[in-house]
């Protein structure tokens, strides 16, 4: 992503195909997908399938709009947050939860907030070498499959007809935003206001709320005597 005087553009590539995002002289958001290759996308070349070209580019141009959109606003609602971090039984299967803040969880909700799975989706492969550099540590192939199958389960992801690759449904989008958004962008830097580069007056103010928390201790007589 670059700005250009007031222009604004988002440009990333996958595998032949090129996305460009850009404000169109200043107030109309633009986005065009350049497909060089339809293998890329799963498709034939020729003319005669030119149209189901078109049909895919227009679909991932409505995912990677629908993502930007729901970024800019991913709260999401009580019955969705306990739906998904809670285990439970659906289509006679049972699914595992997806608990906030567990660090599994987190790793793999990161990994699925990549603009270019809008475009292309994602598989068991390639979305298990995004968790693994988010967790630090080893992740198989056979984790990476109970995975998807949790997400599926809780319908925030659906697999392409007759084929391995998966996309993330609106309700995975949300989930996926809203959990990296709230770790990475308010309880992390929260968890670390009280000192720098936190700003002073912040530091200063948590300060004072620590020493009023020390003086009702003090008071309550809770605190362990002193050896």
């Amino acid at each position: 992503m670059f700005t250009q005087g007031t222009q604004v553009r988002i440009d990333f590539t996958y595998k032949h195909c090129r996305v460009k995002l850009y404000l169109k002289e200043g107030c109309a958001l633009r986005i065009e997908l350049v497909v060089n290759d339809p293998g890329d996308l799963d498709l034939l070349k020729g003319l005669a399938y030119l149209p189901q070209v078109q049909r895919a580019a227009r679909q991932s141009n409505a995912r990677v709009l629908t993502m930007l959109r729901v970024g800019q606003s991913c709260a999401i609602e009580n019955a969705l947050f306990e739906g998904v971090s809670r285990p439970y039984v659906r289509d006679g299967q049972r699914t595992g939860a997806l608990r906030f803040g567990d660090s599994r969880v987190m790793a793999l909700a990161g990994a699925l907030c990549l603009t270019v799975h809008a475009v292309a989706g994602f598989n068991n492969r390639s979305l298990r070498a995004l968790v693994a550099g988010l967790l630090g540590t080893t992740y198989t192939s056979a984790q990476m499959t109970s995975d998807l199958r949790r997400l599926r389960l809780h319908g925030l992801i659906a697999r392409f007809p007759a084929s391995n690759t998966y996309l993330l449904t609106p309700e995975g989008i949300r989930v996926a935003l809203f959990y990296t958004k709230v770790h990475d962008r308010l309880l992390t830097p929260l968890l670390a206001a009280d000192r720098p580069p936190a700003p002073l007056p912040l530091r200063r103010a948590l300060r004072v709320i620590d020493d009023t928390v020390d003086t009702y201790i003090d008071r309550a007589l809770i605190r362990p005597a002193a050896a």
